[in-house]
């Protein structure tokens, strides 16, 4: 062969050997453990009122983790059939767990398992939360993560949506919707065998009401059952946009037409069923994904902690996690506040982040988002009787995360309710819509300027993922 040839084709191998290996191999590990609490003691159930105690198990809760590697890198997905594991929790699962860039640790907001947070005790002034169950999470979720590291295997990724709000209620106005089921399915390399699928639902799972006294999943429960019996491998539910209101509607066509109406088992398994196909038919679509490599931004920030009820629960212990003193910056963590730290000073400590897995951009947002903040839905003109009409709006999730492939976890991290759009804020008459007192929502939010604090500090981390 002439040199020239010959140093030719040495080059083109050599390229050819440098692409393949720029490429890093995407592996994927899926691992599950249960986390049920024992009812031989009391259990106060999580969500709606005080004092709501465990009688039975209808289900099973478990933690759930999806682990990734790209060859340089681990990332741990977690999931949780909880209310709202707390940023304190994450913490001590992540110290049980090394040699990883990142864990995200999320909560279904199941409102039929055990309080996790203090505000549904026995009392008002009495935290429900048993402190050694938490630990069990704690340990729990960081052995399901190690059970998935020993399971990780190469994959090839494909990422689907599929969209429809007919299984969706927006209990608050303006009425808008985050309508679109999100998955990553994971084959075997070159095949179609499926190793396992990671399903993103908006809704909170709150269909079997406030008389539920049984341990319960919720329509997850059933969701995660129907695509496990599908596609024969496991299924990892997160959750994504759920405040606004996204909820079931209370009625909903059965499978003979006629109508089936909710807080009740029968009701539970049906409508988790409609979820499974909705998402099948995003598992079906899903198109092949490049995953690799991974890059993630993540910070410790805070915010101003308004909620005068927020206060005085921690302040009684019902809500015992340490509050910081507010700098006025939220990138910069002020001093742990202590007993006589002014209301106007206090501020909580939360955690945002963003991930690039390849192609894919994932949003990881502590708290229960309205989906006006995921899409740029904003009311214009905004109703006069809101409390800050004239607020900026705020930057949103799709508009700040970069491509084509994007996906929002919620209550990633911690639970910090609902982040509200600071012009829809309407805590004081008089009231927007025309009514005569406010909307279901503030009661449940650390306060107004949540929503611009984390619309800003989500748009910090993409940037520093450039």
């Amino acid at each position: 062969m002439h040199f020239r040839a010959r140093v030719f084709a040495l080059t083109l191998l050599c390229l050819a050997f440098c692409g393949a290996t720029a490429r890093a191999d995407l592996q994927v590990g899926f691992a599950e453990r249960e986390i049920t609490p024992d009812i031989s003691k009391p259990v106060y159930i999580a969500g709606y009122g005080q004092n709501r105690v465990a009688t039975g198990v209808h289900d099973p809760l478990y933690a759930r983790a999806v682990v990734l590697d790209d060859g340089e890198r681990k990332i741990a997905l977690v999931c949780v059939d909880l209310v709202g594991l707390q940023l304190p929790e994450v913490r001590r699962i992540r110290a049980e767990l090394q040699g990883f860039a990142y864990v995200m640790v999320s909560s279904t907001h199941n409102h039929e398992g055990p309080d996790v947070i203090g505000i549904w005790g026995p009392s008002p002034v009495t935290s429900g939360v048993d402190q050694k169950y938490l630990t069990q999470v704690v340990t729990t979720c960081a052995a399901t993560v190690q059970d998935a590291v020993e399971r990780l295997a190469p994959a090839d990724a494909y990422f689907g949506t599929a969209k429809d709000h007919s299984l969706l209620r927006d209990s608050r106005q303006p009425v808008v919707y985050d309508d679109v089921t999100r998955v990553l399915r994971f084959n075997k390399p070159g095949t179609q065998e499926p190793l396992g699928i990671l399903v993103q639902i908006n809704n909170h799972p709150e269909s079997l009401g406030s008389d539920n006294t049984q341990i319960t999943a919720d329509f997850p429960h059933a969701t995660v059952a129907a695509l496990k019996k599908k596609y024969h491998c496991p299924v990892a539910y997160f959750t994504g946009t759920v405040g606004g209101l996204m909820s079931n509607p209370p009625e909903i066509p059965g499978p003979d037409g006629k109508p089936m109406h909710d807080e009740n088992f029968e009701y539970a398994e049906y409508y988790g069923r409609q979820f499974a196909k909705i998402a099948a038919q995003a598992v079906d679509d899903a198109t092949l994904t490049e995953l690799t490599p991974f890059a993630v931004a993540a910070k410790t920030i805070t915010a101003p902690l308004e909620n005068p009820g927020y206060q005085m629960a921690r302040k009684i212990g019902v809500l015992p996690r340490a509050g910081r003193v507010w700098t006025g910056d939220f990138e910069t963590v002020g001093d742990l506040a202590a007993d006589d730290t002014p209301a106007d000073k206090l501020a909580i400590e939360t955690e945002i982040a963003c991930l690039r897995l390849g192609e894919l951009h994932v949003a990881c947002i502590p708290g229960e988002i309205y989906p006006e903040l995921v899409y740029g839905q904003y009311q214009d003109p905004v109703d006069p009787g809101a409390d800050y009409p004239d607020a900026p709006l705020e930057p949103y999730v799709m508009q700040t995360l970069p491509g084509e492939k994007k996906m929002l976890i919620g209550l990633a991290n911690d639970e910090i309710g609902y982040i509200i759009p600071r012009r829809q804020w309407d805590h004081v008459p008089p009231f927007a819509y025309g009514r005569d007192k406010s909307q279901y929502g503030e009661i449940n939010s650390c306060g107004s300027d949540i929503a611009p604090i984390l619309m800003k500090a989500l748009e910090n981390r993409v940037r520093e993922l450039k």
